[in-house]
This record gives C-alpha cells, sequence and structure tokens, in this order.
C-alpha cells in the first residue's frame, strides 16, 4: 500500500489527543493540516511531491475510475462522496457559511445529484460514472480543500467543543446535502450529534482516508 496510508492511524490517535489538550492544540491543528493536505492535490497547499490524493490519480485509467466494486462504490462515486462530505461540514458547519457546492457548479459537474449519495443504488453510481465531469470534480474538490484550509487554519481550542445547530442542519437539508431516504436522512442525526472536534476525526479525516483506500484497492484490482 501507499507509504502515506501506512502510518495514519497513528497520526489519527495524535490527533485525538492533541486537539482536546490546550497545551498540544497547535501542535494537533499544524498535524490537522498535514493530514488534510495528504487528501487533496498537491496544488491546494502549494507542496513538492505527490500527496496520497494525487497517486490515487497517477496513471489511473478512465475506465478504471468508472469500475463499480464489489462493495459498490467507484472511485469517481468516493471522490464525489467524501468531496461532498467534506463541503459540508467544513463550509455548514465548522466554519458556518455557504457550501462552495452550488447549481453552477452542478450544471458544470453534470449531474442530478446534490446529495452525498449514501442511499445511491448501482444503476445510480453508474449513471454519475457515466455522466460525471471529471475535470470538473477535481476542481470542485480543490475548492472545497482549499476553503476547508482555512477553515482548519482558523480555529481555535474553544471551538472544538462547538456543537452543530439545528439551524446547520436545516441549512444542510435545504443545501440538498441529504435526502429523505433512510440511507440518507440518518447523517444530520449523526452529525448532529457531534462538536467540531468529534467532525474533525469523523468525517474530514478518518472518513475521507476509508474512501481513498476503498479507491486505491479498486485501482490495484482493475487498472
Amino acid at each position: 500500500m501507499i507509504n502515506y496510508a501506512k502510518d495514519w492511524n497513528d497520526k489519527q490517535k495524535k490527533l485525538r489527543v492533541f486537539l482536546v489538550d490546550q497545551k498540544n492544540f497547535s501542535k494537533g491543528k499544524n498535524l490537522l493540516l498535514e493530514m488534510h493536505s495528504l487528501l487533496h492535490d498537491k496544488k491546494v497547499y502549494n507542496i513538492n511531491g505527490k500527496t496520497l490524493y494525487d497517486e490515487l490519480w497517477c496513471n489511473l485509467q478512465e475506465e478504471t475510475s468508472k469500475i463499480i466494486s464489489g462493495k459498490q462504490t467507484s472511485i469517481i462515486w468516493n471522490i464525489w462522496h467524501i468531496t461532498r462530505i467534506e463541503d459540508i461540514i467544513s463550509n455548514i458547519i465548522m466554519g458556518n457559511k455557504e457550501t462552495i457546492f452550488n447549481k453552477e457548479i452542478q450544471k458544470n459537474l453534470n449531474i442530478k445529484i446534490k446529495d452525498t449519495g449514501n442511499a445511491m443504488t448501482y444503476s445510480d453510481i453508474d449513471s454519475l460514472n457515466r455522466n460525471i465531469n471529471i475535470k470538473t470534480l477535481k476542481e470542485y474538490r480543490s475548492k472545497v480543500g482549499k476553503s476547508s484550509k482555512k477553515i482548519i487554519e482558523s480555529l481555535e481550542y474553544c471551538d472544538m467543543k462547538r456543537k452543530t445547530t439545528k439551524e446547520q442542519l436545516e441549512k444542510i437539508k435545504q443545501n440538498g446535502g441529504v435526502t429523505n431516504d433512510s440511507k440518507s436522512i440518518w447523517l444530520l442525526d449523526f452529525w448532529g450529534k457531534k462538536n467540531v472536534f468529534g467532525l474533525i476525526m469523523m468525517p474530514i479525516t478518518r472518513h475521507q482516508m476509508v474512501h481513498i483506500n476503498d479507491s486505491f484497492r479498486i485501482k490495484q484490482k482493475y487498472n
């Protein structure tokens, strides 16, 4: 497996300790930024070398990115899923502002879906794979990454205990982030029970890594 992924669990454990310790909060935020940078295009952080995300796309055949695996996921779906969730969590809840996703981006992506894709069927994922503009998807993810970076940099220790509000959850619904399907709507309850610290741990870091690892598995099997 890619070297970046080998020590992720150790980083996650350190992050959990540092972010709740006021004396080590700055160290925790720097670690969070480091971890977040690996999940995005290197241009998001203007760093040298390839990130974990860059490695995924390196020499990836387009047809491979659209293969639906046994877990009923594809690389395209994984990237859409984690990007839309990061957009929602970082901007609406952590940053208390609007998402990057809007009608113009949706039009440029050439998709009808607005939500995170949790309730999508095999045929829904197949349609997403066939229709989505991959270049625009990459651009959307980069914009989300840059926005999240600014939000993370602005976080203070006191923010860690800040709870998700009912108004923010309602905003997610209005934004189209979830559907009324039981496989989707449960996310509001999950996110609603968390504070900023909890959301950083899941989904901002660990959740994204899970889906990127799944994408590598698909790439290694079919590319």
